[in-house]
């Protein structure tokens, strides 16, 4: 007999318990907040370009440095339990850990770079997490733009080795995390414009997008988690997107400047206009904001979200500001919290 993802996760809990196993007590502390108010931080950063970093001039610009996939792991550790410790005070309730190299896949080891964790320091890192009143989320990007953590792999895409890679990933997170509820994929951006400064570029299209996005969805479903995707693709393809996404997969729109109006905002406006066009389609949302381009633009997605979409549909917000985990950001990342901690003290 078929059992859902609660009773799956309850049962292993009791079984570990019994064992004497610490895990037990991980998959229990998991908080799901009923009104998400959440945080993207980048645990692993080889995510934008396959450029190798040993390969370029030390005195480039630190942001193409930061961009470009290095052979080892920036992360600064004390820098994030600073911004962790913030992050609880701001009244975030939970954190997508967007892994990438961070970790050593236990399936697959070779993607491991100089100073990958090993799983039991994650495991210790999230226990930690959720100590703090966190329910923490994996991320993991399968866009072709984005996945250059997948390192050989991420020039086999739409490969039978790719598919079984993938696989073998989703799995290994999803028992990595206890079976979170949600599983970020990630699976924005996949586009030619978007490579222009990759040294590969690989943009899958129409029926193959769709082929490979709704196998993604299917084994994750089948870990118990659910698919979370980041929806640009509506921008250019609303009819095909609203037809064939499956409402079961949590949509994050995103758009990160000061204009909420889209009659004014010329061909920019769909950006904006793809929350309404989510929510009048049924699908359930977390509105993505950020501090990126601007330092309104959080407050203002809340603002236009809450007035023109369905309170039911609106699963929470998400505070996204693209700052890596390092010392020299952390000023940026400290005002992406500020920000998020007015917006939730104003909304309570």
């Amino acid at each position: 007999m078929a059992i859902n993802r609660r009773e799956f996760i309850s049962t292993a809990a009791s079984a570990l318990a019994l064992s004497g196993c610490s895990t037990a007590a991980s998959l229990a502390k998991n908080p799901e907040p009923k009104f998400i108010w959440s945080y993207l931080a980048h645990f692993g950063v080889n995510s934008w370009k396959d450029v190798p970093l040993e390969t370029q001039d030390p005195s480039m610009p630190e942001k193409w440095l930061t961009r470009c996939c290095a052979n080892h792991v920036r992360f600064d550790e004390p820098s994030w339990k600073r911004l962790s410790s913030a992050l609880a005070k701001a009244g975030c309730n939970q954190i997508i850990v967007d892994l990438a190299e961070i970790v050593e896949y236990p399936s697959h080891p070779e993607l491991a770079v100089k100073g990958s964790w090993s799983v039991e320091k994650l495991r210790k890192e999230i226990a930690r997490l959720r100590g703090m009143g966190f329910e923490v989320i994996p991320k993991l990007n399968f866009s072709a733009c984005h996945d250059t953590w997948l390192k050989d792999y991420h020039r086999m895409v739409s490969t039978k080795k790719y598919y079984q890679v993938c696989e073998d990933l989703i799995k290994d997170v999803a028992e990595m995390f206890d079976y979170p509820r949600y599983f970020h994929l990630g699976y924005d951006e996949e586009t030619a414009n978007h490579q222009s400064r990759h040294l590969f570029a690989v943009c899958r299209q129409g029926d193959l997008w769709w082929h490979d996005f709704l196998w993604f969805a299917k084994v994750t479903e089948k870990t118990g988690c659910r698919p979370w995707i980041w929806s640009d693709y509506i921008w250019n393809h609303k009819d095909e997107f609203l037809n064939r996404m499956p409402k079961s997969v949590l949509q994050s729109n995103w758009y990160y400047g000061a204009s909420f109006e889209p009659a004014k905002m010329g061909a920019r406006g769909k950006y904006v206009e793809a929350y309404d066009w989510l929510d009048k389609a049924g699908f359930e949302q977390v509105p993505t904001g950020s501090n990126w381009s601007c330092d309104t633009n959080f407050s203002g997605t809340i603002k236009y979200c809450d007035a023109n979409c369905s309170k039911d549909l609106i699963k929470g917000y998400m505070m996204a500001p693209w700052t890596r985990t390092f010392a020299i950001h952390e000023e940026k990342s400290m005002q992406a919290i500020d920000q998020l901690a007015t917006a939730v003290k104003a909304r309570a």
